[in-house]
């Protein structure tokens, strides 16, 4: 029986939860790309890293991080060629702990500290850890 397979630490979550197909495309499908391979094509390719950089970044080994963005890459390119909309969630990750989602305003922030309890946008007293979030959403 295979290990579980450690999460892999994601510093931000994306800006997007996905990206549609402008034009002609198959509607019937979409293409899931995990959060894990999201933070693999953003750290390579985005912020220019080594692969040794961004999987210490993820705390994953090198030939972890080889695959998790060989897999992504091929996510991508099916969606392009294939004109399938690209949805990023789920797959083995966890945020660091400093980001919180606000349940009354939806608002996603992060803190240095966690002394404050409060939504910086709303004031509310309604908020939980990004962690707790996206682990309710499945």
């Amino acid at each position: 029986m295979p290990r579980k397979k450690r999460d892999r630490r994601l510093l931000a979550p994306p800006a997007i939860k996905g990206l549609s197909v402008y034009g002609p495309k198959n509607r019937s499908e979409q293409v899931v790309l995990y959060f894990e391979e999201y933070e693999a094509i953003k750290l390579l390719d985005y912020e220019n890293m080594t692969q040794e950089e961004a999987a210490v970044c993820m705390d994953v080994s090198r030939p972890t991080l080889t695959r998790i963005y060989e897999s992504a890459r091929n996510k991508v390119a099916q969606s392009m060629v294939e004109g399938k909309d690209l949805i990023i969630r789920g797959g083995n990750f966890q945020f660091d702990d400093n980001w919180f989602y606000c349940n009354n305003c939806q608002a996603k922030f992060n803190r240095l500290v966690e002394t404050d309890k409060t939504c910086p946008v709303c004031n509310s007293l309604e908020i939980i850890t990004l962690n707790e979030y996206y682990s309710e959403e499945d």
